[in-house]
């Protein structure tokens, strides 16, 4: 595991993102709200952070739903994993949607979802006439069979 150097402003009331555990991967980010906000069900909504990062190249941060949200309140994010690339320089802000029946509440400060960061390779593009083929070529979607 490498430790990556990410540039951060914090205008919140929030701590920084940070690790629950020596294993995780993936960091809890919070909302920066001056109120509690209620989502409706199949309600979606963009939730701010009070965060700014200078990501370095090569890297980008992927946002992706926190299972205890969903599984315990029905709340998911939306462009899910979501990326924050790193030329980007605006405020974070996380696409919430609420799956469940009934409404549900964001209150300031409640973890919203997670970033993890991921190195980036890029693609340089090479124009040929043909691929090789597989035995998958003509499958389409769905093709490896129901099981």
């Amino acid at each position: 595991m490498s430790l990556i150097e990410v540039k951060v402003v914090n205008n919140s009331t929030n701590p920084l993102p940070e690790y629950a555990t020596a294993g995780s991967s993936g960091m809890d980010v919070r909302a920066y709200l001056d109120k509690p906000r209620v989502l409706k069900s199949m309600e979606r909504t963009l939730i701010p952070t009070g965060l700014f990062f200078e990501i370095p190249g090569g890297y980008e941060i992927q946002v992706r739903p926190r299972s205890g949200l969903a599984i315990k309140q029905g709340i998911t994010c939306l462009n899910s994993p979501g990326t924050i690339d790193s030329d980007y320089r605006g405020e974070i802000k996380i696409i919430l949607i609420n799956l469940s029946q009934e409404d549900q509440v964001i209150q300031p400060g409640d973890r919203i979802a997670q970033l993890v960061i991921q190195p980036v390779d890029t693609i340089n593009w090479l124009p040929v006439e043909l691929v090789t083929e597989t035995v998958r070529n003509h499958g389409g979607f769905g093709h490896t069979g129901s099981g």
